[in-house]
């Protein structure tokens, strides 16, 4: 519990109606999309960047933890706050986009604004946000730069660090700092943004920041392949991709998932569809859209594809896109636990991967449904298992440390968007040798020497 004489302080510097340790506000702010739990001993929402500055300043001198928080949607743990403290909540009064700067095209915003937020307003004038996360209707753009989220469109737009050109935060001792600027080329000096992108909140604490814009693409269709297995869907993957074509999205559905749809859902698919294909293609011409659906037509066909089909309205698009948004909840059908992870791999290792990613599955009896977007080669891998029986929860986690160490050494990675947070820290050394994690720590203690920054996340000391 932190001393009275600290509530104090922090309302003095943000005012008595942005500082709440009421049980109500403690608990609204001890979880996030793991369903894990960690209270805060408060919650102190900043008004500004002088209030942040403030606060850190505060909590530095008295070693008081800090976990910064935008809509707490991570699926990592990265928001909670593991070793109490406060919770800095960026969504009441810092979620202001700044400037929509057509000439430059960039945007500049506060990182409590809502990625959907942002995307319809640059939309409106022309411009476009690529990152799409699935929860781009409710997460922040701080949260998405602070774990480099992804989404569907990463297989031609790439993801949050791609679109981040500067930023400006502010340092444990309260010192603020810019990182970056919003020229194109920048070359001057060490790449702090680069460092800050992905760092869950470790480092410093982000209260604005310049993305980049690009025209909104005229013209958007959506296909779908069927196939008759899922190693035929992956060899389309990317072979596809090598072919020439340039998909915004390629997601996939394994067999597995297929039936969910049919069982749970009533999605309508072929007896024999095996695994699903289902994206989209843009572009400013309509032939530049056609030529894109003509090569991925032709190498799906070539790669066993029983059916490919085009989306040429509205109406047809979504009742495509409804398996794929569906995909999730539809495979509860295997256990009333999932463990979830957002391993990724070299597209043309997906083969190999997932049949391996089977095997481990079958030899601990549980099922193992995949999905994901293997477009980029970042598969949504879910060991299912009832989550009231403890023999079940211990084996599936085994088997995933088993799928962490398989992804690994095939060059892949323990997260391609989520980020890394309190689950996956204890895999850190799965992923990283002593000497890779010991300059993380290095790099860690230049930014917070006392450590009150998100301890405990990514692997570093608590």
């Amino acid at each position: 519990m932190l001393d009275k004489k600290h509530i104090e302080n922090f309302q003095a510097i943000v005012g008595a109606e942005n500082v709440y340790s009421d049980k109500a506000h403690l608990i609204a702010y001890s979880y996030d999309a793991t369903r894990t739990h960690f209270e805060p001993d408060a919650v102190v929402f900043p008004r500004n960047e002088e209030d942040v500055s403030a606060i850190l300043r505060y909590c530095n001198a008295n070693h008081i933890v800090i976990t910064p928080r935008g809509a707490g949607s991570g699926f990592t743990g990265g928001a909670l706050p593991a070793q109490g403290g406060i919770t800095l909540g960026m969504e009441k009064h810092m979620n202001k986009i700044l400037e929509i700067d057509m000439e430059n095209m960039v945007a500049v915003v506060q990182p409590g604004v809502i990625n959907m937020d942002l995307q319809r307003a640059v939309e409106a004038l022309g411009l476009f946000y690529p990152p799409d996360p699935a929860s781009e209707e409710y997460s922040t753009l701080g949260g998405n730069v602070s774990e480099n989220a992804g989404g569907m469109r990463a297989a031609k737009y790439g993801i949050t660090k791609d679109y981040v050109m500067a930023l400006r935060a502010v340092r444990p001792n309260g010192d603020v700092i810019r990182a970056g600027k919003r020229t194109i080329k920048d070359v001057a000096g060490y790449n702090i943004a680069g460092i800050l992108i992905a760092s869950e909140g470790t480092l410093a604490v982000i209260t604005e920041i310049t993305l980049k814009l690009i025209p909104k693409p005229k013209f958007t269709k959506a296909y779908m392949g069927i196939f008759p297995s899922v190693t035929h869907a992956m060899n389309a993957v990317f072979k596809s991709l090598a072919s020439g074509a340039n998909p915004v999205a390629m997601e996939f559905m394994d067999d597995l998932v297929v039936r969910a749809l049919k069982e749970k859902l009533g999605v309508q698919l072929p007896e024999d569809a095996g695994a699903l294909l289902i994206g989209d293609v843009d572009g400013n011409v309509e032939e530049e859209v056609a030529f894109q659906l003509a090569t991925l037509e032709k190498s799906f066909k070539e790669n066993g594809a029983q059916e490919f089909i085009v989306a040429h309205d509205a109406e047809k698009r979504k009742e495509l896109w409804f398996a794929r948004r569906n995909a999730s909840p539809s495979i509860t059908i295997y256990g009333s636990k999932k463990l979830n992870e957002d391993i990724s791999v070299p597209r043309s290792m997906l083969p190999e991967a997932l049949e391996r990613i089977y095997a481990i599955g079958k030899k601990y009896g549980f099922n193992v449904p995949c999905f994901g977007h293997a477009g980029d080669g970042n598969i949504h891998v879910n060991v299912m298992v009832d989550g009231s029986d403890a023999k079940q929860l211990h084996d599936g986690h085994q088997a995933i440390e088993e799928i962490f160490q398989l992804v690994v050494d095939m060059g892949g990675t323990l997260s391609g968007e989520h980020g890394i947070g309190t689950s996956k820290a204890p895999f850190m050394n799965i992923a990283f040798n002593e000497d890779e994690l010991a300059l993380f720590k290095d790099i860690k203690h230049a930014f917070d020497p006392n450590n009150i920054l998100n301890p405990g996340k990514m692997g570093l000391p608590n």
